[in-house]
């Protein structure tokens, strides 16, 4: 029972993780400041970004056929996320940017601690469930900018994005050490990575650039 348990929770999590990521990949696509995308381009935009990270995940786990191309439900949810961002864009007007700060924080916190779950239930390190933690939760955004023509967002200096995944993830397996029941152990590590990419947004905390710093010295 605890096993069915831990596969539903790991399943609602990563869903509500694919449902944000096309929301977010489609808003993004949508509202790219360069390229105007007919159809097909945003339903791209969306699928690889909510589907890209997990899929490299199952990739790198070697389990098989990746979890996206096993089960259609990702599909479907993918699909779900991406006409909701098609047909509510208009409706959003101005406050368009601020919704996808939203739903990109959410669906980092959801990828993260979902890719950090998987991890640890297939037996994984600490360190290595953080890291795949990290893959699922930056994969897709990162392959989205590869496609749009520029660099990764989480290479770049900017607001926090990879360092809050590793906040979630971390949290995550320190309520997990400590015991505490799994589904507080997600939620506490799903707020942790949520609250500080919106903090990070909100009062504008951004990494160091390195070249800069190395000239100064």
């Amino acid at each position: 029972m605890k096993l069915i348990h831990l596969d539903a929770l790991f399943f609602i999590v990563e869903f509500l993780g694919v449902f944000a990521g096309a929301l977010s990949g489609g808003l993004s696509a949508i509202r790219h400041p360069q390229y105007k995308y007919d159809w097909v381009g945003v339903l791209g935009l969306a699928f690889v970004t909510a589907l890209g990270g997990g899929i490299t995940r199952d990739v790198i786990l070697q389990h098989g056929v990746p979890l996206a191309f096993n089960d259609v439900r990702y599909i479907l949810i993918s699909l779900g996320g991406a006409l909701v961002a098609i047909v509510f864009e208009h409706r959003m007007g101005p406050r368009v940017d601020r919704g996808i700060d939203v739903v990109d924080a959410a669906a980092l916190g959801f990828f993260a601690i979902a890719g950090t779950t998987r991890a640890l239930n297939d037996g994984l390190n600490v360190m290595s469930s953080i890291l795949l933690g990290l893959v699922t939760a930056v994969g897709g955004g990162s392959l989205r900018d590869v496609l749009c023509g520029r660099t990764p967002h989480v290479f770049e200096r900017g607001q926090l994005y990879a360092i809050a995944a590793l906040c979630g993830s971390a949290t995550f397996l320190l309520c997990n050490a400590l015991e505490l029941h799994r589904a507080t152990s997600t939620i506490v590590g799903t707020l942790t990575c949520f609250l500080v990419r919106l903090l990070s947004v909100r009062y504008n905390w951004r990494t160091e650039h390195i070249r800069g710093r190395a000239a100064l010295s």
